[in-house]
């Protein structure tokens, strides 16, 4: 397995994988991967087995400490000198997913945001996932009032370093 950023080049491949994970309303459109490529290439972490895109992970870092919704929209809000690693969506083909996949992009992220002197990572899911976040050490911060993302609840998790 191989991890790396990503480049525009990778457009189609993240656009494609997005689409098979989440639900039309909470998956970002391609033109909006455009744009984060463009401005934050280097914060998508991509998970290859060979030429084969696996999984894959991406966010933007700023000086904001809560995630809202506007950021997932608007790829110019990234700072890449901000305090916090957010993290937007985290993605795995469903035939690989339970592998561990996921987890191996969530170790790696932590590590480059410890790097990178960041204070954290700071995440929003679903209840039903809360606990395996956990394993991760992010603590839940409760339903978040900043982001109502494909009309879904979210719960803000928090990693501070």
């Amino acid at each position: 397995m191989l991890i790396r950023t990503a480049t525009i080049d990778d457009l189609d491949a993240v656009s494609a994988m997005e689409a098979a994970c989440f639900p039309a309303a909470e998956a970002a459109p391609r033109e909006a991967f455009a744009q984060r490529l463009e401005k934050y290439g280097n914060h998508f972490w991509l998970l290859f087995d060979g030429e084969r895109l696996l999984a894959f992970a991406d966010g933007f870092v700023t000086d904001e400490p809560d995630l809202f919704d506007e950021m997932y929209e608007k790829a110019e809000l990234h700072n890449e000198q901000g305090k916090w690693q957010m993290i937007f969506g985290l993605n795995t083909l469903p035939a690989f997913r339970r592998k561990g996949l996921a987890g191996q992009l969530l170790r790696q992220i932590i590590a480059d945001a410890k790097e990178q002197a960041r204070r954290g990572v700071v995440l929003t899911c679903k209840e039903r996932l809360i606990p395996y976040y956990a394993k991760f050490g992010f603590a839940d911060e409760g339903v978040s009032s900043k982001t109502q993302h494909g009309g879904a609840m979210w719960h803000q998790m928090r990693l501070e370093f």
